[in-house]
């Protein structure tokens, strides 16, 4: 006979990983499936300082293991394998992976979204190390120097916002010659003294040797080149939600999430939404653990019910 877990994690970052802390330890046969190693988006984050409990910051692999340990502490299990398809049309799910078929009364959705990338070279090479995706994780260690934001969305504009309280000097780089961002953005950007545009430009490379310096910039129209001298980028132009497996399965946004509100739950019964990939407004780690504890709760209800 087929093993029935009471609740399948798909990712184990943070959302997926509390989770499987809340639910093992509440007595559910959980078992969480990652296809990397664990921790998710944190590990490419050497400092987390903003996470509750730690005073003098942790490293984000470290904080990853540290949830991994606790979940298997209580029992959850890790099994390490590329999910390939999911069925959700059943009472009991159904996720097939590169390891096998699972099989749960339940499943908690935690795949996370990526950082769209500028596709340069040296970017993998520099990131961590001059090239960053999130400034309220990285910022605080460009304090009084010169950082560059590529983007013109909200979050671009936002994050321009925040690092122009740290650095001494933040240039907002991004293609058109106007922001994307919503209106409400505008005027505390204009105001912040120490925030420099560069309009209608993209990134052609990165200028590094032993350590990153700067950005050789082309303009959009006229193709001129030039260098942008700099001691860190932050690229904000949007995330990509690792949603493809549940494409035509959940509801998802315009914009490719997880349609899920603050109690985690998708339009498919017994199935829900954890961490980044969901719909919301704050994309942390603190959100993430707390949307996993969330789930858990629902969880347990569905499976109380559908006994």
């Amino acid at each position: 006979m087929k093993h029935v877990y009471d609740t399948l994690i798909i990712g184990g970052g943070p959302a997926g990983y509390t989770a499987a802390l809340y639910a093992a330890r509440a007595g559910l046969d959980t078992l969480v499936i990652e296809r990397m190693s664990v921790g998710g988006q944190m590990t490419l984050t050497s400092d987390i300082d903003n996470y509750p409990g730690f005073e003098d910051g942790i490293d984000g692999f470290e904080l990853g293991m540290k949830m991994h340990t606790g979940a298997q502490r209580f029992g959850a299990k890790t099994e390490y394998a590329d999910v390939l398809s999911v069925d959700f049309s059943q009472k009991i799910k159904e996720v097939k992976t590169s390891n096998g078929d699972f099989y749960a009364k339940t499943v908690i959705i935690a795949t996370g979204a990526n950082p769209r990338v500028l596709n340069v070279p040296l970017e993998n090479e520099y990131t961590g190390r001059g090239v960053h995706y999130c400034a309220h994780c990285d910022g605080r260690f460009y304090k009084d120097k010169t950082v560059a934001v590529i983007g013109g969305g909200n979050s671009a504009v936002s994050d321009a916002l925040y690092l122009s309280r740290l650095a001494k000097k933040v240039y907002l780089v991004h293609r058109r010659d106007s922001l994307r961002a919503t209106k409400i953005y505008h005027e505390p950007l204009l105001k912040a003294s120490n925030v420099e545009f560069v309009w209608n430009s993209t990134v052609r490379s990165l200028l590094a040797d032993e350590k990153f310096k700067g950005l050789v910039l082309q303009n959009v129209h006229n193709g001129e080149v030039k260098e942008l001298t700099c001691d860190a980028v932050f690229v904000s132009i949007g995330r990509s939600p690792a949603t493809q497996l549940v494409q035509g399965v959940l509801q998802l946004d315009e914009n490719g999430y997880i349609v899920a509100d603050e109690s985690t739950k998708t339009n498919v019964e017994g199935v829900y939404a954890v961490g980044d990939v969901r719909t919301k407004v704050l994309r942390q780690v603190v959100t993430a653990v707390g949307d996993g504890a969330v789930a858990v709760h629902y969880a347990e209800e569905y499976i109380a019910q559908n006994e």
